[in-house]
């Protein structure tokens, strides 16, 4: 094993995948330039925020990724599936659920987003209640088989998946344990999602499971607004006193990495990125007035980019360019998928233009 941040990573030839991503792959809905509320047509693509990273990894990185998740197996879940299939990733580990032809009891997760512009801001109308992925229960998915027979360098799950019914948290258990005892590296994105964690109840209930499932975690990715409503910890907002106290709380971190947006209308935003390893802080450049397309997908791409860097073993520093570059680059293109690819990348990493490539 390499140390990469203080990370003991698998070496690549011991394993099948270079990443597993768990959590909830949705369909989304794009009108385009139009409104949801006015749209007459769609453009589809799949999208979720665990599956966003291993999709990035497989596609723009050109490694090895599979996804753990769930569809009804109907149409729309095949089509999910197809999707999944173009951008690379793995579906071996898909659960299918049978239909009863009208979605009473399972059913494909909808997202129908609008991009924003201006003064308008970007809007996610989500329809995912009693979808295939909610449903996942502890003791379905066989973990042995993923990270004992196959074998997992980095395990990527989130706050979202998580918090999408009351037996989810204890699914998430299930793997970070699984691939703890398999070596594997885990990261988690907090991803904060008020529509969804209220809707689960006791809120000292979920920052307990939270915590549980932070003892497991290698690299956190979110910031002082997460830590305190999913871990129930009141964290400073400047990041390196932020660092210090989860470094305190859980000592099992070895990364904590976050993006910085302002964001003074949907078309223009200031973006950067923050990274803490080895008790020291490492920033990316500050892109100023950063021309957003379509910002969805921006923080995952952030995260397969220092998950890549990682598994490279390239250093924290090198970790934050790759994501905030890849983060940047994402939000140029439509859905929540990277469009780039590692060298596109790499040349934004200090890049002063835009100039054409002939």
């Amino acid at each position: 094993m390499n140390p990469s941040a203080g990370l003991a990573v698998h070496p690549a030839s011991d394993c099948r995948w270079d990443c597993a991503a768990l959590g909830e792959v949705m369909l989304r809905f794009d009108p385009g330039d139009a409104r949801v509320r006015n749209a007459r047509g769609f453009q589809v693509w799949e999208g979720g925020g665990e599956y966003n990273v291993a999709r990035a990894i497989r596609k723009a990185f050109g490694l090895r990724a599979t996804v753990v998740t769930a569809f009804p197996d109907n149409h729309l879940g095949r089509l999910a599936e197809d999707l999944i299939l173009q951008g690379g990733v793995d579906a071996s580990h898909v659960i299918w659920r049978a239909y009863d032809g009208v979605g009473r009891n399972t059913r494909m997760g909808l997202n129908f987003t609008e991009r924003g512009f201006g003064v308008r801001p970007a809007r996610s109308v989500s329809d995912r209640g009693h979808s295939a992925a909610s449903q996942i229960a502890p003791g379905e998915v066989d973990w042995e088989e993923l990270f004992g027979r196959e074998g997992v360098r980095w395990l990527h799950t989130g706050g979202i998946f998580a918090a999408l019914a009351p037996q989810t948290p204890q699914v998430v258990l299930e793997a970070v344990r699984a691939a703890k005892r398999h070596g594997a590296v885990v990261s988690y994105d907090l991803n904060y999602r008020a529509s969804l964690w209220n809707a689960l109840g006791d809120p000292a209930a979920v920052q307990r499971l939270n915590r549980e499932i932070a003892s497991h975690v290698d690299v956190m990715f979110g910031d002082s607004r997460g830590v305190e409503a999913c871990l129930g910890y009141r964290a400073p907002e400047d990041f390196e006193s932020f660092a210090a106290a989860c470094a305190e709380a859980f000592p099992n971190f070895k990364v904590l990495a976050s993006t910085r947006r302002q964001a003074p209308s949907a078309s223009l935003n200031d973006w950067s990125a923050v990274l803490w390893a080895d008790g020291r802080t490492y920033a990316s450049e500050t892109r100023e007035n950063l021309a957003v397309f379509d910002r969805v997908g921006g923080g995952d791409a952030f995260a397969a980019g220092v998950i890549y860097a990682l598994l490279q073993d390239l250093g924290p520093q090198a970790a934050v360019d790759y994501g905030a570059a890849h983060g940047a680059l994402a939000m140029t293109t439509p859905g929540d998928a990277s469009m780039v690819d590692v060298t596109e990348i790499e040349a934004a990493i200090g890049a002063t233009g835009a100039a054409i490539i002939r």
